[in-house]
C-alpha cells in the first residue's frame, strides 16, 4: 500500500481528467477522478427520481450506492459512463456536490481508495488539495481561459462553465480555491504531455527534498 498522493485540482474543463490520467500513466500509478464519482451518485439520484433539493435523501443515496470509476464508471453494477456527462447531470450536479454530507461520504471512499493502491494515486477534482489529501505528496491547481474550458467542455458554453465555476468556489462544503502550498499552472493552449511531465519533474524534486 502507498501513500503517494498527486492532488490535482482545478475548475471546470482545466484538464484535470485528462493531464491526471497522463500523469498516472507516466507513472504507473492509479488515477481517481472524483468528479466522476459525484455525477454517478447525482446520475442515480435522477435515474431514481429522487429529489436533489432533498439533501437527506440524496445524502442515503450516496451512502448505499456502490460505486467504480475504472475502467469505466458504474453505478451499482449499471454503466453510466455516458450518462453522467449529459445536459441534466450537468446542471443538477452543483447541487449535489454541494450537500456536505455526500462530500463527507465520497471523501471517506476516496482516501479509502488511495490508500489501497500499492504504487501512488494521481486523483483530481475539486477540493483534492484542501480537504481530501492536505498532505499530499504534490499539489496542482490546473486553470485555463473561460474561452478556452468552455471549448474543452464542448456544448456546455461559457455561461454554464461560469455558472458551475460560482456555485463550485462559493458552496459552502469544501469550495474550490487553491491551496497554498499548491503550484499553479495555466494549461491555456499547453499540450497534455507537456503538463504531465512538469508535474512529474515536481514531484521527483518534491521527494528528494
Amino acid at each position: 500500500m502507498s501513500d503517494l498522493v498527486i492532488a490535482i485540482d482545478g475548475p471546470a474543463g482545466s484538464g484535470k481528467s485528462t493531464v491526471a490520467r497522463a500523469v498516472a500513466a507516466l507513472l504507473g500509478w492509479s488515477f481517481l477522478d472524483t468528479g466522476a464519482m459525484y455525477r454517478a451518485v447525482t446520475c442515480e439520484a435522477l435515474f431514481r427520481g429522487v429529489d436533489i433539493d432533498n439533501d437527506d435523501a440524496v445524502a442515503a443515496l450516496a451512502d448505499t450506492v456502490t460505486l467504480t470509476t475504472l475502467p469505466r464508471v458504474t453505478v451499482n453494477g449499471r454503466d453510466v459512463e455516458d450518462e453522467i456527462r449529459s445536459d441534466e447531470v450537468n446542471v443538477a450536479v452543483s447541487v449535489v456536490a454541494a450537500n456536505p454530507s455526500v462530500r463527507a461520504s465520497m471523501v471517506a471512499r476516496q482516501r479509502e481508495l488511495a490508500a489501497a493502491q500499492p504504487l501512488g494515486t494521481v486523483v483530481e477534482g475539486r477540493d483534492i488539495t484542501t480537504v481530501v489529501f492536505p498532505l499530499a505528496s504534490v499539489k496542482i491547481f490546473l486553470t485555463a481561459s473561460l474561452e478556452e474550458r468552455a471549448r474543452r467542455r464542448g456544448d456546455e458554453g461559457e455561461d454554464s462553465v461560469a455558472r458551475r465555476d460560482e456555485a463550485d468556489s462559493t458552496r459552502v462544503a469544501s469550495p474550490l480555491r487553491q491551496a497554498d502550498d499548491a503550484l499553479m499552472l495555466d494549461t491555456t493552449g499547453r499540450d497534455v504531455d507537456d503538463v504531465a511531465q512538469e508535474i512529474v519533474q515536481w514531484l521527483k524534486r518534491n521527494l528528494r527534498n
